[in-house]
């Protein structure tokens, strides 16, 4: 299986106040943090990051692809659907996460990919919650996605309910990540402070 990586980094931050990409988490910005992590499970070459029409980004390794979404405020599925055309033909499945998790597990990764297996979506999910962005999508969703976003239905859960979706319990992952860390996006500025502690830099 040729892996690949979708990084969403358009979302308009308003409950933290400012551009999560940017921000700074320890020595690095929190979105190389988080191409740093995933590259320790997929290519750089094979990573695509997903921003806004006019949004600054960090300095990011040449390989990597940037690609620009030009419809915002449409959640992740635009997103989604603009990362799916960036990396046509160079992977078979793809992880997707946001750019505000920067206690990401890379053995989390690894897992979620076995866990595809014949399936077209392997998510995780919290009782009725599930995790679109912490998923592995196979790179055949983008047509079902572009149909949904032409139907103006945006929320993942319409892609979870028409394809062969593995729904995986959150507690079948502590094994490669304990305190479910790849899960803990950061909205607020006390998320922030919180995961700033917990990987050991100060606030």
């Amino acid at each position: 299986m040729r892996r690949g990586g979708i990084i969403l980094c358009g979302g308009k931050s308003s409950r933290m106040r400012r551009d999560k990409a940017t921000l700074p988490f320890g020595p690095e910005a929190m979105l190389q943090r988080i191409v740093r992590l995933l590259n320790e499970v997929v290519d750089l070459d094979k990573l695509i990051v997903v921003a806004a029409a006019n949004q600054p980004l960090p300095t990011l390794p040449a390989e990597i692809t940037i690609a620009r979404d030009d419809h915002p405020e449409r959640g992740p599925l635009e997103g989604m659907a603009a990362g799916f055309r960036a990396i046509a033909g160079r992977a078979d499945a793809v992880f997707v996460t946001g750019c505000d998790v920067p206690l990401l597990v890379p053995a989390f990764v690894e897992k979620m990919f076995e866990l595809l297996a014949d399936y077209e979506i392997a998510v995780p999910r919290d009782g009725e919650f599930h995790h679109p962005l912490a998923a592995v999508y196979r790179t055949s969703v983008l047509a079902p996605i572009e149909k949904l976003l032409a139907a103006d239905r945006l929320r993942p859960r319409f892609l979870f309910d028409q394809l062969c979706t593995r729904e995986v319990p959150v507690d079948d992952l502590r094994s490669v990540d304990p305190q479910l860390a790849t899960l803990k996006n950061l909205n607020r500025p006390q998320d922030y402070f919180e995961a700033l502690a917990m990987a050991g830099f100060n606030s």
